[in-house]
């Protein structure tokens, strides 16, 4: 079935919970498939064989995905599956399948409702190269590591090989690769803007975020009859439409040089009109018979009553957005500030002649569904067919634990935020503790050490807006930047409690905290900073305060280098009450967009003044639908309103420029002297090279070897050997 079947229907319930439209659905509430019969299977099937034994016949739904198939909640085929699974489906697993033929995609027969296809935990760009656009040589997401198991564009490959099998069985993409492909992307590896996922990949639906309220729905209209085609008001969910439906009214978004501020935001908490009145002669014209569509310019969106579940943003074309840097960075501005679940418009992209339709994001799982999600029977190992072989990225999160989702830090490079969200979704302290007990009596060789307790973040666990109608309304970007809002709960106590409790699980010896913290949050609550640095961290706590000039750190919505210093100071201090010696491992990025040479050679000051000698650091990799990645782009400041006469952002393109910036993070490696030497005399400041306490790189040998001595009056300075 093509993705191009999508009527021109009347969908006016796609369900906004602030209109008041949505009855949501429990997860767990609907009635069971038939197939529920068969029972829970130890291990999802990923042959015929495997399936024979279960006594089926056939799958109703298969799993494509690129990585190994590890039945573990950390892994996105598995919490899928078992989720299915769990309504009464029969799922089948394909994992990392050869894609130079359709044939080993018909290795489980055709599936009876549809094909899920997913690129993994992991972009598969990302995933085989680095930021330097050099091929890894390991993928820890295959059996021994191995690298290339998987295809470039993993759901793109799939997708079509799918199609090829079995032409008319519907295909459903999600998974973080497709996720941020939803709408138009600028594609770092091939320097160009790429159209959605949906088209490229001849899909009939895609689901971005967490999908499981998505899945479950879709699947349950599936196998209850229902055309793949109709299914256009699931949240979290796009397809494609040959035309759009009657009734609506459009918010156009497709020019930013609008007389009036394009997308100015009143308070972000203001539930009430701003402009308290409306203008006749702004008024925009009403649908006609020719255009069925009323067309609203987005700055005058404010001075019209809009009804929410029948509106709907126009965000500039591809073909636009391909042709023009800014209108990439304004795209990108709007689609961000349409994330919030509760109050997010419908997003609509025209792509040639077919229309890219976004529904606003799911909402959020309640804490008992997260519960639901990671109670299910998983059995926390790599599929046997395996063998003995080592999953890197298994053997990395066997024994931890993830106890929450999203995140509302909104750091402009990362990539969770866009997938996961902003709202944070907990799991209740007996489902954590329940895990804990899984993985001490499953897990071969436990030794009593849980590896983290964590997620996205270490510690967002349970805080959240204080009032959910301030949540509805709210349409910030970050939670936590430029200041921690007043009205975000940052009380640890939960977390600190789970702390206590995981420790006291018998059999357990230590509990460590792996995931990174954000480290201005904690500051609010000294009492978990203690906690945590007297009983969680083994000699070395791991956080990224990613740079120290305001210059940098204003384009990622970081905090001040200040926050960094504050938390240090009581850390150390909470070190030695515990009669501790332990330290802070910071990480770093280079590169960023808004970063000089100048930024770079201040980090490098400030990393040498703290002793600060990073092994691992990063550049900046431009990852799909990021705000930074817009900045890179176009050279534009996202974060702020865009036009042609917007502020500028500095941008570093050129690969040996991108290892410049990278080596003054690594300036005590001799190996990168000589690249520093030079680029600090380019850039006017060799007074930094040298062996004084304040300059950063020795010199050169030769120019060692003398140094000038202070010359006498009305004589000239003589030079001798310098003592070694």
């Amino acid at each position: 079935m093509s993705q191009n079947t999508q009527g021109n229907h009347s969908d006016k319930n796609v369900g906004h919970d602030n209109a008041g439209s949505e009855q949501l659905r429990p997860l767990f509430s609907y009635p069971r498939y038939w197939a529920e019969c068969f029972g829970t299977a130890p291990y999802l099937p990923t042959t015929r064989a495997e399936m024979d034994a279960l006594g089926w016949d056939s799958c109703d739904i298969i799993i494509v995905t690129a990585d190994a198939y590890v039945d573990h909640p950390s892994f996105g085929m598995a919490v899928i599956g078992r989720m299915l699974e769990a309504q009464g489906f029969r799922v089948g697993i394909i994992a990392q399948p050869a894609w130079d033929s359709a044939e080993p995609f018909k290795i489980l027969g055709e599936p009876n409702l549809f094909f899920g296809v997913t690129g993994g935990n992991m972009d598969s760009l990302i995933n085989r190269y680095t930021a330097d656009l050099r091929i890894r040589t390991d993928d820890a997401y295959t059996p021994h590591g191995e690298a290339g198991k998987r295809p470039d564009r993993s759901v793109i490959v799939y997708s079509q090989r799918c199609r090829e099998a079995y032409y008319d069985t519907p295909i459903v993409i999600g998974g973080i690769e497709a996720s941020l492909r939803r709408i138009a992307q600028y594609d770092y590896w091939s320097d160009k803007v790429r159209k959605s996922v949906l088209i490229d990949s001849n899909a009939d639906i895609l689901l971005y975020g967490n999908a499981e309220r998505a899945i479950v729905e879709l699947a349950h209209e599936i196998a209850a009859g229902k055309n793949i085609s109709e299914l256009t008001t699931i949240r979290g969910t796009a397809f494609v439409r040959d035309q759009l439906p009657e009734g609506w009214t459009e918010i156009d978004s497709t020019r930013i040089d609008w007389p009036s501020r394009i997308d100015a935001l009143p308070n972000p908490y203001d539930m009430k009109d701003p402009e308290g009145q409306s203008c006749a002669s702004d008024s925009a014209p009403e649908a006609d018979s020719a255009n069925p569509v009323r067309i609203i310019p987005m700055p005058l969106q404010r001075k019209h009553a809009l009804d929410h579940t029948s509106t709907y943003i126009r965000l500039p074309s591809y073909n636009k957005v391909r042709n023009d840097p800014a209108l990439y960075a304004h795209a990108s501005r709007v689609l961000h500030q349409e994330s919030n679940p509760h109050n997010a418009h419908v997003l609509v992209q025209k792509h040639d002649t077919k229309e890219v339709w976004v529904n606003p994001p799911p909402i959020p799982l309640t804490t008992e569904e997260m519960d639901g999600v990671f109670d299910l029977p998983y059995q926390r190992r790599p599929h046997p067919s395996y063998g003995n072989a080592k999953i890197p990225a298994y053997d990395m999160i066997k024994t931890s634990v993830n106890i929450m989702r999203g995140c509302f830090g909104g750091c402009t490079f990362c990539s969770i935020t866009e997938h996961e969200g902003r709202i944070i979704q907990s799991r209740s302290e007996e489902s954590v503790l329940r895990e804990i007990e899984k993985i001490r009596d499953q897990v071969p060789g436990f030794t009593g050490t849980i590896s983290d307790l964590g997620g996205p973040t270490a510690n967002m666990y349970r805080l959240n807006c204080k009032s959910e109608q301030i949540q509805k309304n709210c349409r910030r970007l970050s939670c936590v930047y430029p200041t921690i809002c007043q009205h975000l709960e940052t009380d640890h106590r939960h977390t600190t409690q789970l702390y206590r409790k995981a420790r006291a699980i018998p059999g357990i010896k230590r509990v460590a905290i792996a995931s990174g913290l954000r480290y201005d949050l904690a500051l609010r609550d000294p009492e978990y900073v203690e906690e945590l640095v007297t009983h969680h961290v083994g000699g070395y706590l791991k956080i990224a305060p990613e740079h120290s000039e305001e210059n940098t750190l204003s384009k990622m919505m970081k905090p001040s280098i200040s926050s960094y210093d504050e938390f240090k100071e009581m850390f150390d201090r909470f070190s030695k009450k515990a009669g501790k010696v332990q330290y802070l491992i910071p990480y770093f990025i280079a590169a960023h967009p808004g970063t000089e040479n100048e930024d770079m050679l201040n980090l490098g000051l400030w990393l040498k003044k703290n002793r600060f000698k990073p092994d691992q650091v990063q550049t900046f990799y431009p990852s799909p639908m990021a705000l930074a990645t817009a900045m890179y782009h176009s050279g534009k400041n996202p974060l702020k309103k865009v036009t042609y006469k917007s502020e500028k952002v500095s941008i570093v393109r050129q690969i040996e420029q991108r290892r410049i910036q990278k080596a003054f993070l690594r300036y005590h490696d001799e190996k990168n002297w000589p690249l520093l030497r030079q680029a600090l005399r380019d850039m006017g400041r060799a007074d930094m090279i040298g062996d004084g306490p304040h300059q950063l790189v020795p010199a050169e040998k030769a120019e060692r070897r003398v140094r000038p001595v202070k010359a006498k009056a009305g004589k000239p300075a003589a030079r001798k050997p310098r003592r070694r």
